[in-house]
């Protein structure tokens, strides 16, 4: 691998720009603003926000959503599932 690309593959991962762009990506799939570019502006600002621990950092999803897949596993309505049930519905 050339010196170039080493230190180019160290800068994302110093900086986590690949996670970064791919929570960007998330968050615009998944709100579908009107606006992209003004949508990922903010986002970004509330990002840096969220750094100086001025607010939150942007999640893509809100406990409303978690809570409705937690109610998706546990059908039974016993407020805990098993790991077995855990791992049937988590991602490969």
């Amino acid at each position: 691998m050339a010196a170039g690309e080493e230190q180019s593959r160290e800068y994302l991962r110093r900086h986590r720009l690949p996670e970064l762009l791919q929570r960007l990506g998330a968050l615009l799939l998944f709100h579908r603003p009107e606006r992209p570019r003004e949508f990922l502006i903010q986002v970004l600002e509330r990002v840096k926000a969220g750094r100086r621990g001025e607010g939150e950092y942007p999640f893509l999803m809100d406990e409303a959503n978690v809570d409705a897949m937690f109610s998706l596993l546990d059908v039974l309505g016993q407020g805990y599932i098993r790991p077995a049930q855990y791992r049937e519905g988590a991602p490969t």
